[in-house]
């Protein structure tokens, strides 16, 4: 599996997450949107996630909290624009702890050669300087321990459905 690769070009409100996951689009588009799936790679690996909602349909609300090993809570929620399987999944993304600062999330999956995806993030911020916050909190490394959780999940369940 490859690296994920982050492109964040100075003064654009935009971050852009890309990797190629060996299985077919159908399961990564399963690991993306199963409820069930989420926990094991959203957010950071020491961190204890929880799906509270997640309506995977156009107009579905989700919400996840994750934990610390503190005990500290972390909340994030938002709302599914489009889902269109197994290509596409548009959604906004709110943390709980600054509110107002909403981003839209678009996800495409792209087959890439027999049995490889490439997954393509786009964030876009609401301005130049909230996106440069979510890089200053320390996103790119979170994004890319996600990234390489939701690869082992992904390898998983490729090794389950024999493809």
């Amino acid at each position: 599996m490859s690296d994920t690769e982050i492109t964040v070009v100075p003064d654009r409100q935009d971050i852009v997450l890309s990797r190629v996951f060996e299985a077919p689009r159908d399961i990564v588009f399963r690991a993306c949107t199963d409820p069930a799936l989420v926990p094991r790679w959203w957010g950071p690996g020491h961190y204890n996630t929880t799906v509270e909602r997640d309506d995977v349909t156009a107009g579905g609300i989700w919400r996840y909290t994750s934990r610390d090993e503190n005990g500290v809570e972390y909340r994030f929620h938002g709302v599914y624009h489009e889902i269109t399987p197994p290509h596409r999944i548009v959604a906004t993304f709110e943390f709980e702890g600054m509110p107002g600062h909403v981003s839209l999330e678009t996800v495409t999956l792209w087959e890439n050669g027999a049995d490889r995806t490439r997954y393509v993030g786009t964030s876009v911020f609401q301005s130049v300087a909230d996106r440069d916050g979510m890089v200053q909190a320390g996103m790119e490394e979170g994004a890319r321990e996600g990234m390489t959780r939701l690869a082992e999940v992904i390898r998983v369940l490729r090794e389950r459905s024999g493809q």
